[in-house]
């Protein structure tokens, strides 16, 4: 299975990559919201970790122009944010998220979303 980690910051895309390797998944990573666009058209993951605040576009206009590829529509996407209001919630499910998880991340809080969202057994 593979994960793509979109995530501007290096260390948070290392950290994340580390861990999901570790769990057994290939990941691929996009620095910026136009590279995730690009990357999912060519890798078609099983599931993307989208952080909201991207340089180039952001991870709200990046999931809507990825769920407009037909081949990418069911594609489960996890919005990653620092901010935890109602409103970021709401934005990121309106683009076309399917869960939205908090920096800092709980990686056994996470490994439990990727095993629901993924329906690994």
């Amino acid at each position: 299975m593979t994960i793509m980690v979109v995530e501007d910051f290096e260390d948070n895309r290392f950290m994340m990559r580390r861990l999901l390797e570790m769990s057994g998944y290939r990941v691929v990573e996009a620095e910026d919201g136009q590279e995730a666009v690009e990357l999912a058209t060519r890798e078609l993951p099983n599931l993307i970790l989208m952080d909201l605040s991207l340089p180039v576009l952001d991870g709200l206009a990046a999931t809507r122009r990825i769920r407009e590829h037909a081949e990418l529509r069911m594609v489960p996407i996890v919005a990653v944010s620092a901010h935890d209001t109602a409103d970021f919630h709401a934005d990121a499910l309106a683009a076309g998220c399917n869960e939205y998880v908090t920096k800092p991340i709980d990686f056994d809080q996470l490994d439990d979303l990727l095993d629901r969202l993924l329906a690994k057994g």
